[in-house]
């Protein structure tokens, strides 16, 4: 195993090699920001890319969903040899006493990347810039603009939009590196198209059948009870949960019931189930 490969097995998540094992669910109603990502990645210059969106619209699952056509061979050739690979800086943090050797940990591994067809992904990447004072990553972006500048890095960067005003659109050295695409929360039809896409990896975890209706029954719930989170994070996170509920409560009864499921919008937000 070379250096490069102990970095990404140590401190990232391979997001391609899993999508090719088959570990995520499938990702939908994201296909134009896909191939609007795509677009990006195969320019000369500026490919990198900048989702911007509020937590829970999908923006890991957006990479999510480019590896999976990396996977299926559905983007141009010369991305079909690209992997997605995820930055932990946690991971990559952890352990280092001084900012100088935090770095000294990724600068080997943006120098061996160098030529190679490799997309890397950072989430809550506001947390690299200088300004961002509650984050130990903070001045990261600082090591990482040379590479972004030469064309031989590719980053996808995913944030809010008042992340990125807040800490990366006050460095135009910065924000000039990247092209933004903003995700918008799905509305009621396509989080329920989303639910019935991926329920099957459900039922099959929890054993229990999950009805169109059901899937239709968490989004009207979510919905309405739930405002402050974004779709569709919350209604797959409410089906999920329900599931476990269901087996916890009267075992695998074979179908997810709206009761487990109202039980589950009542925990989440203080109402009574009757009034669900």
């Amino acid at each position: 195993m070379n250096d490069m490969e102990e970095f990404i097995e140590k401190y990232c998540t391979d997001i391609t090699k899993k999508a090719a094992e088959n570990a995520y669910d499938p990702i939908t109603g994201r296909d134009v920001e896909i191939e609007q990502t795509a677009l990006i990645l195969l320019q000369r210059g500026r490919r990198n890319v900048m989702l911007q969106g509020p937590a829970g619209v999908g923006k890991t699952a957006l990479c999510v969903g480019l590896a999976q056509q990396i996977v299926a061979g559905n983007v141009p050739d010369r991305l079909k040899k690209s992997r997605v690979i995820e930055l932990d800086l946690a991971s990559m943090a952890a352990g280092t006493t001084t900012m100088s050797e935090f770095h000294g940990r990724l600068i080997p591994f943006l120098k061996g990347m160098g030529g190679q067809p490799v997309i890397l992904f950072i989430d809550e990447i506001h947390q690299i810039m200088p300004t961002c004072e509650n984050s130990s990553y903070k001045g990261l972006s600082e090591v990482l603009k040379p590479y972004l500048t030469g064309g031989t890095l590719s980053i996808v960067g995913a944030t809010t939009a008042d992340e990125y005003r807040q800490y990366i659109g006050v460095d135009p050295a910065m924000d000039r590196r990247f092209q933004t695409i903003t995700l918008e929360v799905p509305n009621d039809e396509q989080t329920a198209h989303i639910l019935k896409i991926i329920k099957k990896g459900y039922e099959k975890h929890h054993g229990l059948e999950i009805t169109d209706e059901i899937c239709d029954l968490i989004v009207n719930l979510t919905a309405t009870h739930m405002r402050k989170r974004a779709q569709p994070d919350k209604s797959i996170s409410v089906m999920d949960a329900a599931c476990a509920r269901e087996i916890m409560d009267d075992g695998a009864t074979g179908q997810l019931t709206p009761k487990s499921v109202k039980r589950i919008v009542a925990d989440y937000t203080g109402l009574h189930p009757d009034a669900l």
